[in-house]
């Protein structure tokens, strides 16, 4: 029981990834503590109107409960629905309002598990939180600095979402599960006798169950619909070819719904939020080499000395692509593709590779 003396805050979703996660670290002797964390409301954002299951579902409480149980630990729920709404669900909402394409994850990450949770676990007297994320905190003795590698189950690798983890937070960090593939964590479950063992992955975003966030957006702004609908829908040159049904329900690379007429397929290539405009090109002006990305956090050093080569990835199911990461003023950095790339998102993540170290990440800001 060689971490004996070790506290561990576990964030028990009631899934089967953090389960295994609480049970491993309880088998290597930590203290274990599970937390799950209430986010938001039913009522609040709507989407389901039985409140029968999903993310903080009574549901999702009881399976994390019981696991903890049978673990033997102790189990918590945190209401954190203020600290989401303020800082998730209303970035959320703004992004798609600006014409951007925000990614809730990656914020939740940022400003809830890594630092509101961390806030909570050292209040307990805990040295380490611990997520279900297939990821890895490795130490680099030579630059003192925390570093985060992808995990090993590159089907499952979640490490894109987690590029804004900082260096105090992860330290602090345990990612059981970066090791292990999935089919391995549903046999451990079994093992374990978890009844988390055969639950379902959730594929929405958390707090609209529905999957619907057009839904989301006009019950929050009451008279959005009104305001928005009846924009142009304009090609590259600004030739007029219709109306769209609103600017915040598209995004970069979007064909369905555009309408139809067109000699060759079209795609939404940039979103005009402040002229009420959508924009629609061809495959060829999809694809940017350039863009510039803001709020960048670095992981495995502590600020770039010049132009980098890397792989990229801008959105969680890419692959990565080749291209300099060039340092400019304040938390900004420009990207230049080796070749153009499709669908550059603003609001999205750009996430920094070498080989399986994540560098650091940020948002993009604009296209050049």
């Amino acid at each position: 029981m060689k971490n004996g003396m070790k506290t561990v805050v576990v964030a028990m979703s009631g899934g089967v990834d953090s389960s295994v996660a609480a049970a491993l670290l309880n088998d290597q002797g930590y203290k274990v503590i599970g937390i799950t964390m209430k986010l938001w409301d039913f009522e609040q954002v709507g989407g389901n109107v039985n409140h029968e299951s999903g993310c903080c579902s009574l549901s999702s409480f009881n399976d994390a409960r019981l696991v903890c149980a049978a673990l033997g630990v102790p189990h918590y729920v945190l209401n954190f629905s203020r600290e989401f709404h303020e800082g998730v669900v209303e970035d959320f909402i703004d992004e798609y309002l600006a014409g951007r394409t925000p990614n809730p994850c990656v914020q939740c990450n940022i400003k809830i598990k890594w630092k509101t949770l961390v806030e909570k676990a050292e209040q307990l007297g805990a040295d380490y939180i611990a997520t279900g994320h297939y990821a890895r905190v490795l130490f680099n003795s030579e630059t003192g600095r925390y570093e985060l590698w992808r995990g090993v189950d590159n089907r499952k690798d979640q490490s894109y979402a987690l590029w804004g983890i900082r260096q105090q937070s992860l330290a602090k960090t345990l990612f059981p599960l970066g090791e292990l593939t999935k089919p391995q964590v549903r046999k451990l479950a079994r093992k374990y006798g978890l009844n988390t063992a055969e639950k379902a992955e959730s594929q929405e975003i958390c707090f609209i169950p529905d999957n619907n966030y057009h839904r989301l957006l006009k019950q929050v702004n009451p008279e959005l619909e009104q305001k928005i609908t009846g924009g142009e829908l304009v090609d590259t040159e600004g030739n007029r070819l219709g109306t769209h049904m609103g600017y915040p329900f598209y995004t970069i690379g979007q064909r369905k719904g555009l309408g139809g007429g067109f000699e060759q397929p079209m795609y939404v290539v940039d979103i005009d939020s402040r002229n009420n405009r959508v924009i629609v090109g061809t495959a060829d002006e999809l694809r940017h080499k350039e863009f510039t990305v803001e709020q960048v956090n670095l992981i495995s050093q502590e600020n770039l000395t010049g132009s980098t080569h890397v792989s990229i990835k801008i959105r969680y199911n890419d692959d990565g692509h080749p291209g300099m990461i060039i340092p400019q003023d304040g938390q900004q950095l420009r990207i230049v593709f080796d070749e153009p790339q499709k669908s550059i998102t603003p609001g999205q993540s750009a996430v920094f590779f070498d080989g399986e170290r994540v560098l650091g990440g940020g948002i993009i800001k604009e296209r050049l």
